[in-house]
């Protein structure tokens, strides 16, 4: 007799065009509908939910979450979250006793309130945030409740739909983020004149401009020099704008605890140029890029400056890199490969409860 598929509700709190919940869409695209039954839940719509319902994929919009725990009965529940409490996430599906709770911890955080006792494993995006979480909090190692798991990506596709004559000496660079002071750094102006000493004609086109930005530019008659791009939706969207460009040049005070726009310009083929976070802060953009292999990572705007520099020089050296990218991202993030890998985990937990579909 062949088994139903197991019912698993993803549960986030938003369905806009961040990172965390194309994770989530990529996840409950890229499982195997004849093992695994998803739907997703979250109590407001997003020009992301259209998308997943165009995969196929049942969403549930608003309303609480405990009647629709209660309709769809799912064996397992995957909350993508922070990491920092949320009760109104967690409670509901204590309440309706869910035998298997999983939960993608974005931010590497702790959560020591009552209801997260609910969770049977984290997941946190990178080794990076695993390792800072033993660290700062002294709990033991423990893979059968901690692990991490890299954020997939759809790698297949950014590899077809990358340029395969792309120019690495062409003196330019492009910056993708959120239009949110949060994901920038003064390093990503402050090394624009000095580039330009050398490439006046310079190019930096950027998704994701904030006032900062805008004032900078405006400052320093450099508008001719930076063009600012409307934000986009689409993996389509982004190889687009990456086509246009030799190098991701990313530069975020927080750093990242995955980054998930640097591991998509390397599946493009693309060298990145990022620099270290201070302290505990994220610091996962140094495990993705590694320095003179994947890219550069420099400490401040004259080196950010020279790694660029250098990359324009020395085309078949950024080609190298660029190809290094695009063979480490398909080798580590690649969306069926970590698809695969989540699934594991979900079935290792209903093995280890006893849990039938």
């Amino acid at each position: 007799m062949v088994e139903p598929p197991v019912r698993v509700l993803h549960v986030i709190k938003s369905l806009d065009l961040g990172g965390t919940e194309k994770v989530l869409q990529l996840f409950v695209a890229n499982l195997d509908p004849t093992r695994f039954r998803a739907s997703v839940y979250c109590p407001q719509d997003g020009p992301r939910a259209r998308q997943i319902r165009e995969a196929g994929v049942e969403t549930h919009i608003g309303g609480d979450l405990a009647s629709v725990l209660d309709r769809v009965r799912p064996r397992i529940a995957h909350v993508h979250r922070a990491g920092w409490p949320e009760p109104e996430l967690l409670v509901p599906l204590k309440r309706a006793r869910v035998p298997v709770v999983v939960e993608t911890n974005v931010f590497g955080r702790f959560d020591p309130s009552p209801p997260a006792t609910v969770i049977d494993r984290t997941l946190f995006v990178s080794r990076f945030c695993l390792d800072r979480f033993h660290q700062t909090t002294g709990i033991e190692p423990d893979p059968s409740r901690w692990s991490f798991l890299y954020n997939p990506v759809d790698t297949d596709f950014f590899a077809r739909a990358a340029r395969r004559d792309r120019d690495f000496s062409e003196p330019a660079a492009g910056r993708i983020s959120r239009a949110d002071p949060g994901k920038w750094s003064r390093l990503a102006l402050e090394f624009l004149p000095l580039v330009m000493r050398e490439f006046p004609d310079f190019r930096y086109r950027v998704i994701g401009g904030v006032p900062e930005a805008f004032d900078y530019v405006r400052e320093h008659g450099l508008s001719d020099n930076v063009i600012f791009h409307d934000p986009v939706q689409t993996d389509a969207e982004i190889a687009s704008f990456l086509d246009a460009v030799p190098v991701l040049a990313h530069a975020n005070d927080t750093g990242e605890s995955f980054g998930l726009v640097i591991a998509e310009a390397m599946a493009c083929g693309l060298p990145v140029v990022t620099h270290p976070s201070q302290g505990l802060r994220d610091n996962a953009q140094l495990e993705l890029v590694e320095h003179g292999v994947t890219g550069l990572v420099a400490r401040n705007a004259e080196e950010y400056a020279r790694a660029l520099t250098h990359l324009f020089t020395h085309p078949e050296e950024a080609r190298r890199m660029g190809l290094a990218g695009r063979e480490k991202s398909a080798r580590l993030y690649r969306a069926q490969t970590v698809t695969r890998q989540l699934e594991s985990v979900y079935l290792e937990l209903l093995q280890r409860k006893g849990i039938r579909s």
